[in-house]
């Protein structure tokens, strides 16, 4: 009965059902990546008492579109690219590129620490052997070892789909950028979902953008953001880690 009932769930099971289930538990915010620790630069307008509920959408579309597509998600889909055929030259370089598009330290270091925790929680969940290699060439400072790019590594490993890799970790980024804002209370929970909810079409605009755009055209063009990073870096308080 169990063997009929494991078929029958067989059949019916869509394809592509295993990948799904890794980006969603990639994307769920409870996979300890210390992401919970960032503000992506809401603490710093709170702070500066330059950011309410009203604008907190649109704030968030900037981001998608001129920050983390252009840059993280960018890297994600040439780093996967690279992953899936094994080149792990390649890989480094992408690393190394995203680093240095990040303008503000604060920034950079939160990049790297999440995406260094990523690499060792890969290896315990996944048991993947490109995380792993790919960990020993961070460890040897071949590369900075930034989240975006280490999340191309994983999902490459995982074989969930480019595209669905790409979309699947900016809406990690919504989520989390969500969190922080309830946790600041520029949002009540309605209004996170609602921002969730709305921030979709521009996931789907950030990821087209994302796989057809060349290497050398990565970088972001969020300012104000950086600024505001570069102020929280100072702050005599602190609630978020950037």
């Amino acid at each position: 009965m169990r063997e009929a009932a494991a078929g029958h769930g067989a059949a019916a099971a869509p394809g592509g059902l295993a990948q799904l289930l890794v980006s969603l538990q990639l994307s769920d915010s409870a996979f300890p990546t210390g992401y919970y620790t960032l503000s992506h630069g809401l603490e710093g307008y709170a702070q500066a008492r330059a950011l309410d509920a009203e604008r907190l959408p649109l704030l968030l579309e900037d981001q998608l579109l001129h920050g983390v597509g252009p840059s993280d998600a960018t890297a994600l889909a040439h780093a996967h690219r690279a992953a899936a055929a094994g080149d792990w030259a390649r890989v480094a370089a992408v690393d190394t590129r995203l680093d240095a598009a990040k303008l503000s330290r604060e920034i950079r270091v939160a990049a790297t620490r999440t995406g260094r925790q990523l690499l060792s929680l890969a290896d315990e969940v996944f048991t993947l052997p490109g995380t792993a290699a790919y960990r020993q060439i961070v460890q040897d400072g071949g590369a900075p070892g930034s989240q975006a790019v280490v999340a191309g590594v994983v999902y490459a490993g995982t074989r969930v789909p480019v595209a669905q890799a790409v979309a699947s970790d900016l809406f990690a980024f919504c989520a989390s950028f969500a969190g922080a804002a309830l946790r600041l209370r520029l949002a009540d929970h309605r209004q996170a979902q609602v921002l969730l909810r709305r921030a979709a079409p521009v996931i789907e605009e950030a990821t087209r953008e994302a796989l057809g755009r060349d290497l050398a055209d990565l970088g972001a063009t969020v300012f104000a953001v950086d600024v505001m990073s570069a102020r929280h870096e100072r702050a005599e308080a602190r609630l978020f880690a950037s």
